[in-house]
């Protein structure tokens, strides 16, 4: 076992004796380690390095995730659950603060790790995708009564007026001289410009209000007991103040797209519309009788708003010279551009059916 690892985790009130500590998934953000303690009887935990390069504030992020998962516990316990098992716990320093940070300057946090608890990659089957909107539903019911506001851990995420001015600035500087191949791709930005602006204006003036969102909405973020029921919502890193249909957009994304996000052949990619009813079926189950009427008209929008925002974001990284996302190749980021705008093109000529599944789906 890594010493260093034990050293860090001996700054946790952790109970029992550690038996190992062992990586845990690929870590494209964080680095997460599983911790086994030796006795039957005492929890075991995830063990995380935060990457301070993304999460520039890693006290106000934890003080967000213990404020939300305390909401969380209380509502449980009044409905008769097990807030253990339910929502994350997070295990404190033995300084009684909600994170570690070592003579190097890193973060680390733990949480207790849910026994029993199953994860999935993908939404392959309706019912899955019906179980994932579920999950986020009632994510966003328990939260939708959370008082105060979070802090803003992420400035500008999802802010498309904020993007924009990222857009002018890449675009006037062309640092790397790729602008002038890409202007058809440019094109697609300009066109939709004003449309995604209007919408955003709603957000700013408070017509669609502001909830606490997850922001992280992919089916593995979701805890599943081993009868396919949800047991919680996990990986809280994101979780700020925003608009609920940030979250619904960014899983219809994830989840709908029959392709790969950086798939090089366009046919393999669309939006399934069967796996976008399942899961708005799901996520209205839970969150249609707290949902505005503005939201609920923008609904079917939020999916085509967050991936024309993925369709920049992969351009303007391109253009700029590939300074934000990890690429395999010289054009990845003009691979992932295409097949993101393949995915936009299905959302948007499949949009008026996607209204009309969330108006039948609200229609009492």
């Amino acid at each position: 076992m890594n010493a260093d690892l034990k050293q860090i985790a001996a700054n946790f009130q952790i109970e029992g004796e550690i038996e190992s500590i062992k990586p845990l998934g690929e870590g494209f953000i964080n680095d997460t380690y599983y911790l086994k303690t030796v006795e039957e009887d005492t929890p075991d935990y995830l063990l995380q390095r935060k990457n301070k390069s993304i999460f520039t504030d890693v006290p106000a992020m934890m003080d967000n995730i213990e404020r939300v998962t305390l909401h969380l516990k209380e509502k449980i316990k009044s409905n008769g659950g097990d807030p253990m098992r339910e929502a994350m716990t997070v295990t404190k320093s033995k300084n009684n603060a909600l994170y570690y940070q070592d003579e190097e300057g890193e973060f680390w946090a733990m949480c207790y790790f849910i026994k029993g608890s199953v994860t999935y990659e993908k939404a392959d089957t309706p019912e899955l995708a019906y179980a994932g909107g579920r999950g986020i539903g009632k994510f966003q019911a328990m939260t939708s009564d959370f008082k105060g506001t979070l802090a803003d851990i992420l400035p500008g995420f999802h802010n498309i007026r904020y993007r924009f001015e990222q857009w002018d600035k890449v675009l006037a500087e062309d640092p790397v001289q790729r602008k002038a191949e890409v202007q058809e791709e440019i094109s697609w930005i300009e066109s939709r410009k004003e449309e995604m602006l209007n919408f955003w204006k709603l957000v700013e003036d408070g017509t669609i209000p502001a909830r606490v969102t997850h922001n992280d909405t992919k089916i593995n973020n979701i805890l599943f007991d081993d009868k396919g029921d949800v047991l919680c919502v996990i990986d809280l890193d994101t979780v700020l103040s925003s608009t609920a249909l940030n979250d619904f957009g960014d899983a219809i994304r994830s989840y709908t797209n029959t392709g790969l996000e950086d798939d090089e052949n366009l046919e393999n990619v669309s939006m399934n519309m069967e796996t976008f009813t399942a899961y708005a079926q799901g996520y209205l189950k839970e969150t249609s009788s707290f949902l505005t009427k503005p939201e609920l008209d923008y609904l079917a929008f939020s999916a085509k708003y967050i991936t024309y925002e993925q369709v920049l974001r992969f351009l303007m990284d391109y253009i700029d010279g590939d300074n934000y996302y990890k690429i395999k190749s010289p054009k990845h980021n003009l691979v992932r551009t295409h097949a993101q705008y393949k995915l936009l093109q299905s959302i948007e000529q499949q949009f008026e059916e996607m209204k009309k599944v969330v108006s039948s789906l609200t229609a009492n």
